[in-house]
Formats: structure tokens, sequence, C-alpha cells
């Protein structure tokens, strides 16, 4: 019986897309494609959710690989990128109705420093029974640790709990670990029934 649900942050409680940072603070399509390359899909992206860069230390790293007169929308990117982070329909109702089946909830992000800034837009805090974040730990998602890591804190059971990502291999990590796990794909409906009909034929 699944008794625990850990929940992934981006595009599961709050959506993540570059596309919003990108159209308010970018100029030029080159802008927007420079700045998406280096930003979003840049090594330093990742070593931010490590904890091992800050905003600003991204930024004069990132700069150099982009020409100076797009140097202040980079800067605004990376300051203010969370501008997208808004909540994912219907979340908020899934959480609350697992909550009141009396099912434990919990976080498990790759995520910088600033998710303790703009998480709140979702919930509190002190709405989940725990939350770990890869920035605290220098371990991201799907690195085995961070799975086990949060098993071991609050004592959890693999095969009493149901991981919801929406990345392939984050998914396969947790089944790894013994984790019950789904592909979120925008459909909460179908997580319900996988969740309450206790229907056969988990991966």
């Amino acid at each position: 019986m699944v008794s625990n649900v850990i929940l992934d942050m981006g595009n599961v409680l709050l959506t993540y897309n570059p596309k919003v940072p990108l159209d308010l603070f970018c100029d030029t399509p080159e802008e927007k494609e420079a700045i998406y390359r280096e930003l979003f899909l840049g090594p330093e992206w990742v070593q931010g959710d490590l904890g091992n860069l800050t905003d600003s230390q991204k930024y004069e790293s990132i700069k150099r690989r982009i020409p100076e007169p797009m140097h202040a929308a980079l800067k605004r990117c990376v300051h203010e990128w969370e501008v997208c982070m808004e909540p994912v329909a219907g979340a908020r109702e899934f959480c609350e109705e697992a909550k009141s089946r009396g099912k434990r909830l919990f976080v498990l992000s790759n995520a910088d420093q600033n998710f303790y800034e703009y998480f709140p837009r979702f919930a509190p805090f002190d709405f989940f029974d725990g939350i770990v974040v890869s920035s605290d730990l220098h371990l991201i998602k799907p690195d085995r640790r961070i799975y086990r890591h949060l098993l071991d804190a609050y004592q959890l059971r693999p095969g009493e709990c149901l991981f919801i990502d929406d990345r392939q291999e984050n998914v396969d990590a947790a089944r790894q670990e013994g984790m019950l796990a789904e592909v979120f794909t925008g459909d909460f409906d179908a997580i319900r029934a996988r969740l309450y009909e206790e229907r056969k034929g988990w991966d």
C-alpha cells in the first residue's frame, strides 16, 4: 500500500518554462537563442542545482560566452527566471486530496537555493511532511544517493512510496531504489487512478 507520495517540483507542482523569462527580458530571437542555450542548457545551471554556484557566479561565467550587448538580458534571466514558476493546474487539489486520504507528502527537487524563495507560491513548507532540495546536499536526481537520503531522513520504506516526476530518468532511478514511480505528463487523474484504486501493474 502506498503511504507516501513523493513529488518533483518543476512541472509537477510549479511550472518551469524558460520561454517566459526569455520572452520578457530578451529583445531579439538571437538573444533568446543564445541565452536559452548558455543559461538554461549550460553547465552552470546544473552547478546551481548542485549548490556550487550562486546566481551572480552563474552570470559572471556565462557572460563570457555571449556578446556584450546581450549581458543585460542575460542578467535579468539569471536573477529573475523564476517569474515562470506558477502552480501547475490541479496540483494543489491533488495534494490536498492525498493528505485527506492519509497520505504523507514529500518534495524531492533538483533546485538551487532560490527554491526557498519561490516555492511558497505553491504551498507553505509545513504543508509537506518533508522536503529535500538538491542544492542542500550537493546531489541531483537521478543520482540514487539523493533518493536514499530522503528515505533514510524520513524513515520511509521504498515499497510504500510513490514517486512522481516529469523526467523518465528520474523515475527510473526511483524504481531502482525500490519505489513505485510514475512519469507525470500533466494528468493528475491518471495518477489518482493508480494511487487510489491500487491497480496492479506498477512498473
